[in-house]
């Protein structure tokens, strides 16, 4: 039985243009608080230069003449150092600079510097404009720069390997490609290319293992058509997903699961299972509602054995990966 995949998809959206925080702007799993100081990434990635020096050797320089404050007003509200990072930096420390002053809310500054390590080959710096132009984040949204600057890591990173600072970012790279050949970019006549978004979706997902890469490429397998649509392709990558904690590639395996599909067999009560599981991940935003949904349907029409036997399942899967 064929069941209609195109789901109100929002914990994995199908194509990666939906807004992010400032807060996960330099992480591609989009982890952190609204404090750049909460992110490991960050602080791995782009740490904070100690006081009077940018990003290892640009001084701060102080405003050209001493301010005071008139009476009655505090001091703190004069304006602090100013920032003049030189031309000569080298691409990490151009990077730093940008991090540090998106971060500080200064989005002009902080474009110019990512721009000047990006064009010095820092593939961080140049996925983060991608993602920049790709959402509109302090600019208007430019789908073919954002395609640029995305095939720039991976033509130049795609041999990188995991575990590396960069890793990360270039498989997330991969995924933002993958999806900008699913629906095209008309601003940069790339047209449609089902078959170059699978080999981008498979290439992140087997080489970097990345999550939402084999959470992409399970559902195309189940929304292709044709001798392209494949359920047990799609099974093994939700699955691999799915137990890594990707709520989407949970609740799209547990529907798989329990109603079944053409040379898959049903199996309802670990569908229900999954589908439990993805629930008490999705959190309350409304854009996980999709997922609070599917499993509300299962659940009402599951037997009560089904239904008690799934949540058990749920539960004692999520107690073993809270340890």
């Amino acid at each position: 039985m064929r069941t209609s995949w195109i789901l109100r998809v929002g914990c994995a959206a199908a194509v990666l243009a939906g807004a992010t925080s400032a807060a996960s702007a330099f992480d591609p799993n989009g982890i952190g608080g609204d404090d750049a100081s909460t992110l490991p990434n960050v602080q791995a990635l782009a740490p904070v230069p100690a006081p009077g020096r940018l990003g290892g050797g640009s001084a701060v320089v102080s405003a050209p003449v001493a301010l005071s404050a008139p009476p009655g007003v505090s001091s703190k509200l004069l304006p602090g150092p100013i920032v003049t990072p030189p031309a000569t930096m080298s691409a990490e420390e151009a990077f730093r600079a940008g991090t540090r002053l998106y971060y500080a809310g200064d989005r002009k500054a902080a474009l110019e510097q990512l721009r000047r390590a990006a064009e010095r080959g820092h593939p961080i710096a140049q996925w983060k404009l991608g993602k920049i132009y790709e959402t509109g984040d302090g600019v208007p949204v430019n789908d073919a720069k954002a395609f640029e600057f995305y095939r720039e890591v991976i033509d130049h990173h795609s041999d990188d390997a995991r575990g590396t600072p960069q890793a990360a970012f270039v498989a997330s790279a991969f995924v933002a490609l993958g999806s900008y050949y699913l629906k095209g970019v008309d601003n940069a006549a790339i047209r449609p290319n089902v078959d170059r978004a699978r080999e981008l979706y498979t290439y992140a997902a087997s080489i970097f293992g990345d999550t939402e890469a084999q959470y992409r490429l399970g559902r195309l397998y189940l929304e292709a058509s044709g001798e392209e649509r494949d359920p047990r392709q799609a099974a093994r990558w939700l699955t691999v997903a799915a137990r890594k904690g990707h709520c989407g590639a949970q609740a799209m395996l547990g529907q798989l699961l329990f109603t079944g599909d053409e040379g898959f067999p049903r199996r309802p009560v670990q569908g229900l299972m999954w589908l439990t599981v993805a629930r008490a991940n999705a959190g309350s935003s409304t854009a996980e509602d999709w997922i609070r949904e599917v499993q509300e349907q299962v659940f009402s029409v599951a037997s009560e054995s089904e239904r008690r036997r799934g949540v058990a399942d749920a539960q004692e899967w999520i107690a073993k990966a809270g340890n």
